[in-house]
């Protein structure tokens, strides 16, 4: 037997061992490969660490790798306090093997000989890591030793994010809110869903509440698809914030109306559920039939067009929303990968992305139109700035604010009159009531 497929045996032998090698390397593939984290628990994910898993081995590694980039930073310094001359060079994937098992006995429920054992396990079945087994057990041992140590400075915040994150949101909402902020993302996010009708009536039946924005937001962990209203369609999750924008935009029956990156289509059905006419634009076809099988069960029809926003063609549209790419960095409480696969680059990168799809969609815009213009991002270069920009290269259009009387609590309504809101507005003693996404959106009319 070759000794690749002699591991892959010993592996499965082991109980709990495949789910920490998948785990390990989906760690590694996240934080040096730069994937997503969704992506690596998708069936088509390449590569797929999860080939021939049961499914609780994969819930298993999917909960390992989640809390591990939830609190990547406190176990890294940790872990570079336990290691006095560092890891070991070209020692393959013995890194994340050490972080995954931390991640454990720090944060977890696993038994914790079980996580410093089938580490030390995961780490003989390497050729390049089965030297540093030692290694692995007297670091994992003196990490057990002093966890209470370490959970202290854990509490602290002060490792929760990166440092070059930090300090960009300290800088634009003072050290209170910075501080806030990370802790909301230390928490396990919300389940808020957006119903087509009577979101009262839903909250009831599904053990939830209905947020002060009209959303409904779960207190069960319960499957979705088994969630009664799924299959009939009566009800998608979106987060409250990421609800939003749609309403903003205000779509009328009737209306033609342009959705720019509209996969996976959670505004796409609010659009469409307005009565307006429709056209779903994203540049990829695969993300796309992902929005066409989710409008299908909610029994909503819209045009999809594929094509890139900053090129694409067409008559004026009545209204447009743009759910622009960008940084991502208010939806860490529900996707811990992104502070830890951004750089700073990124954002400069994806700003100029930004502009010219407003520059696209203001050639798209009838005279009386509207643009609604938002992101999932904290970052003022995306949000804020960018607004102020296009505004100053686009006389013919002007700010619509925002008002309270539009069903938008105070506090989510910036000086400008545009929308802000953070991970830490609306705390809750029940985390699972707590918190929202960072998203920003703007208003914008085309004067006639």
């Amino acid at each position: 037997m070759p000794a690749e497929a002699a591991r892959e045996a010993e592996a499965a032998r082991t109980p709990g061992l495949p789910a920490r090698l998948a785990a390990a390397s989906i760690i590694g593939d996240v934080v040096q490969g730069g994937h997503r984290l969704d992506e690596c628990f998708a069936p088509q994910a390449v590569p797929n660490r999860l080939t021939g898993l049961e499914p609780r081995d994969v819930a298993l590694a999917r909960s390992i790798a989640t809390v591990t980039l939830r609190r990547l930073g406190i176990i890294r310094h940790a872990l570079g306090e336990l290691l006095e001359k560092g890891l070991p060079r070209q020692a393959g994937r013995l890194e994340y093997t050490l972080i995954a098992a931390a991640a454990q006995l720090l944060f977890l429920d696993a038994a914790d000989h079980a996580a410093i054992d089938l580490a030390v396990r995961a780490t003989k079945l390497e050729p390049k890591t089965s030297a540093f087994a030692g290694l692995v057990n007297g670091v994992l041992r003196n990490l057990l030793r002093r966890r209470d140590e370490f959970l202290e400075i854990a509490a602290s915040g002060d490792y929760d994010a990166p440092p070059w994150l930090a300090q960009r949101w300290r800088k634009t909402y003072g050290d209170d809110a910075a501080r806030a902020i990370i802790a909301a993302h230390m928490m396990e996010p919300p389940l808020d869903l957006s119903v087509k009708a009577d979101p009262q009536d839903w909250a009831e039946r599904l053990d939830g509440v209905v947020t002060p924005t009209g959303s409904v937001r779960l207190k069960t962990r319960a499957p979705i698809a088994e969630l009664a209203g799924y299959k009939d369609g009566e009800w998608w999750v979106q987060d409250a914030a990421a609800a939003l924008p749609a309403r903003l935009l205000s779509a009328k029956p009737d209306e033609r109306v342009l959705d720019m990156c509209a996969a996976p289509g959670g505004k796409t059905a609010q659009l469409a559920l307005a009565r307006a006419h429709v056209v779903a634009l994203d540049r990829s076809a695969e993300r796309l039939k992902l929005l066409t099988a989710n409008l299908s069960r909610l029994d909503l029809r819209v045009d999809v067009a594929v094509a890139d926003a900053t090129g694409y063609q067409a008559p004026p549209f009545d209204a447009i929303l743009i759910d622009a790419p960008c940084s991502a960095t208010g939806t860490a409480r529900r996707h811990p990968d992104v502070p830890w696969t951004k750089k700073p680059g990124d954002i400069e990168t994806l700003a100029a992305l930004q502009a010219r799809m407003l520059a696209r969609a203001a050639l798209l815009t009838k005279a009386g139109g509207r643009i609604v213009y938002c992101t999932c991002s904290l970052e003022p270069e995306e949000g804020e700035q960018q607004i102020a920009s296009f505004l100053r290269r686009n006389p013919d259009f002007r700010r619509e604010p925002i008002r309270v009387e539009e069903g938008i609590p105070s506090e989510f309504i910036n000086r400008d009159g545009d929308l802000r809101t953070l991970p830490c507005f609306w705390p809750n003693e029940d985390s699972r009531l707590a918190g929202i996404d960072g998203f920003f959106a703007a208003r914008l009319i085309r004067q006639e």
